[in-house]
């Protein structure tokens, strides 16, 4: 389990969506899913089931890196089944029971291997139907448990209190597949912040929490998490993971590394921020790929580079290349003007590009509560948060 903490613009997603790359080629499977308003680690209304939904429907193997790869997943499990039971000479529905054992050992995993021998089921007896609802109950579209109940026979569903459970049978599907297992990537954690009431947010840090010792204590197997958030995410101690003891005692940092010494061992990874050097690199690339990768087409002379680069440091300040995003951007912007009218000097242009420094969203967007308001967080909803507006004797 790793939190990948860096600053907004500063690459999170980019990282998230490498490390799934990388993860796809050593043979696991992907999960992958932003966290917001309607989509959380726990609540009582839907969203957690949500959160599960949209992972699952993003799942991905390196045959179909581009998500939808649940059917993909099951359609191999199937086969291998078939070839284990025709080199053994027995029937594929034993060898099926012998698999599907393992699963049914975990919480809610009775039910899940019902559905899994139902996908089987209607791969056999050619009843698209049957496929259709064990995919749907699978990746937690089922809203009711009569509904479940009706089409395929199971009499619970996967839902809000349900969902980490999910993933771990999920991981284990995956493994009887053949794969190496599966790795669960979730951003925009920051959403877990910005959740006005104390309560809503202590109770997601507690799932947080249920599946950081999990982990640690070698409850799981074959699944592996990484987070995405902002520092205030994590070090806030009256808002984020650091304002529940536990976490904070689990989550603190290494405190011999210092002094440019890093510890990736633990469970927070924070991102080093690009040098300018790096930056220069960085626009270098991206000049390289408007131009097809022939040097003769670039649209601007290496001194373009450092004269951009410059600007933004007189309009942003020194913290342009730690947090690259918009100064990239504002570099693309500038090319495609260039590239859409010729005859147009860059020195002219330069001067009037406006980039403007990476700020977190606005606190109005704020996700609404679970129904619990605003018990225990200190002047009711947000009211703690606001500026001082006016004060008179």
């Amino acid at each position: 389990m790793r939190f990948v903490i860096g600053e907004y613009g500063a690459g999170k997603s980019f990282f998230l969506t490498l490390v799934r790359l990388v993860a796809l080629e050593k043979k696991f499977v992907t999960v992958h899913a932003d966290l917001g308003p309607d989509r959380r680690l726990h609540s009582s209304g839907g969203q957690a089931r949500a959160l599960y939904s949209e992972a699952v429907r993003n799942m991905a193997t390196r045959a179909k890196p581009e998500g939808g790869a649940l059917a993909s997943v099951l359609e191999r499990f199937v086969a291998d089944l078939i070839k284990d039971a025709g080199e053994r000479s027995v029937p594929v529905r034993k060898v099926l029971e012998e698999r599907l054992a393992h699963l049914q050992e975990g919480v809610g995993g009775y039910d899940f291997a019902t559905v899994v021998e139902a996908y089987w089921r209607g791969g056999e007896d050619g009843n698209d139907d049957l496929k259709t609802n064990s995919l749907r109950w699978l990746r937690g579209e089922f809203s009711t448990k009569t509904e479940a109940r009706q089409a395929l026979g199971v009499r619970n569903i996967l839902g809000d209190h349900g969902c980490y459970e999910g993933l771990k049978l999920m991981a284990a599907l995956a493994r009887l597949a053949g794969y190496g297992g599966l790795l669960v990537v979730l951003d925009e954690m920051v959403n877990l912040y910005k959740l006005q009431s104390k309560q809503a947010r202590d109770q997601n840090y507690e799932q947080v929490l249920s599946i950081l010792n999990d982990v640690l204590q070698g409850n799981t197997t074959g699944i592996g998490f990484v987070f995405g958030g902002t520092p205030e995410f994590l070090t806030d101690t009256r808002r984020g993971l650091f304002s529940y003891a536990a976490l904070e005692s689990r989550l603190s940092e290494n405190s011999f590394a210092r002094d440019g010494l890093v510890d990736m061992s633990g469970p927070v990874l924070r991102l080093a921020s690009l040098t300018p050097e790096e930056l220069l690199v960085l626009l270098g690339n991206v000049r390289r790929v408007f131009a097809g990768g022939d040097p003769d087409k670039y649209p601007v002379p290496d001194e373009a580079l450092q004269a951009f680069m410059v600007h933004c440091n007189e309009r942003v300040g020194e913290a342009y290349f730690r947090t690259p995003r918009n100064t990239v951007k504002a570099f693309c912007q500038l090319l495609n003007v260039l590239e859409q009218n010729p005859g147009t000097e860059w020195q002219a242009l330069v001067g009037s590009v406006q980039v403007a420094p990476d700020l977190p969203e606005a606190e109005d967007a704020d996700a609404p509560d679970d129904g619990a308001g605003s018990a225990g967080d200190s002047g009711g909803s947000g009211a703690g948060d606001v500026e001082l507006a006016s004060f008179k004797l």
